[in-house]
């Protein structure tokens, strides 16, 4: 069986009877008036949850945006003393190449934040009152005619892979495999990951300010790819520059001195890029095996709870898996 079996909740249907209808007012032109100045609001000027929105509602941002001026702060940074310190000695005695592979990367790297930041990760909507009503009518059908809360857990089949549904009690729904709620924007947000083993779980990604899910995985992946390259690149471009110029006797002190930008260029990739290369490599072997963070950490489908199971997402091919995580098309 290739998709998941579990059932949609209908709307319980509305009840059929005699229409009243109120009378209607002798002046039409108050009426009409009235009406015109009730303008419909839009879903997310009623957003239930904890995000700020933008320009009629087209960006949409985390209320705690975390340290996501910070991590914007460094990236400006670190790249104009590269460009400042570096480049014209750089483009001097190398080539003229290396400001243009790094304003290209800087470039690159900027635009991914932002779209990693502002995008909708893949937020749910929540259960209108006759879909939550629906599901504690369906519990109560059971024979019991008192009101019991929804259980905790669904058990659905996915390519024959038992995977169990929890309830989320604020969305209140049970949420689909691979969503998760998060309490900082307090919504249920799909297929999350989260950025480094050791948030446990935690998908709310400080460093973009933003969750990550199904809707803006592949920007934030691209994102820490390039970042990666850009850090190495500037690292690379750093030490370069310092050991020429200390090649004239004068040694790395003077070096240090005359361009004191780079010292500080070095400190930061130096204890930067070792966490940014790791993170993405993490996220690689995630993409290529099409798993979450939680999946893999809790080993989800690795037998390592002695049970005889396989991933029910994978499609037991790297590529493939690559193309459908970062190659799809874009969920609603």
């Amino acid at each position: 069986m290739n998709n998941c079996e579990y059932q949609q909740i209908v709307p319980q249907a509305l009840p059929t009877g005699t229409v009243t209808t109120s009378p209607q007012p002798q002046h039409g032109h108050g009426t009409a008036k009235t009406e015109k100045s009730k303008k419909p609001r839009r879903k997310w000027e009623v957003f239930p949850g904890k995000n700020r929105f933008f320009c009629g509602g087209r960006i949409m941002v985390a209320r705690q945006s975390g340290v996501l001026p910070l991590t914007l702060g460094l990236i400006v940074v670190t790249t104009g003393l590269f460009f400042t310190f570096d480049c014209p000695f750089l483009v001097k005695h190398l080539t003229s190449c290396i400001p243009v592979i790094g304003g290209v990367l800087f470039i690159f790297v900027i635009i991914t934040l932002l779209q990693t930041s502002f995008t909708d990760p893949g937020i749910l909507p929540r259960a209108t009152p006759d879909e939550a009503a629906d599901t504690e009518k369906h519990i109560d059908d059971a024979g019991n005619t008192s009101y019991h809360p929804p259980p905790r857990t669904q058990e659905v089949l996915i390519n024959q892979q038992v995977v169990k549904l929890k309830y989320c009690f604020t969305c209140r729904m049970f949420r689909p495999p691979r969503t998760s709620h998060c309490s900082l924007c307090d919504n249920c947000v799909v297929l999350l990951w989260c950025t480094s083993p050791s948030e446990r779980f935690d998908h709310h990604c400080p460093w973009v300010g933003n969750c990550v899910g199904k809707r803006n995985y592949r920007f934030f992946y691209t994102f820490i790819v390039l970042l990666s390259f850009l850090t190495a690149f500037i690292f690379g471009c750093v030490t370069t520059h310092l050991a020429l110029m200390a090649q004239d006797g004068k040694g790395l002190v003077f070096a240090l001195q005359e361009s004191p930008g780079s010292a500080v260029e070095l400190v930061i990739c130096f204890f930067s890029v070792w966490s940014i290369l790791g993170l993405s490599g993490f996220h690689t072997y995630l993409v290529a095996s099409n798993l979450t963070t939680n999946e893999d950490i809790k080993g989800s489908w690795s037998g390592k709870s002695g049970q005889d199971v396989t991933n029910p997402y994978s499609h037991k091919n790297i590529l493939i898996n690559c193309c459908s995580v970062l190659c799809g098309p874009m969920p609603p």
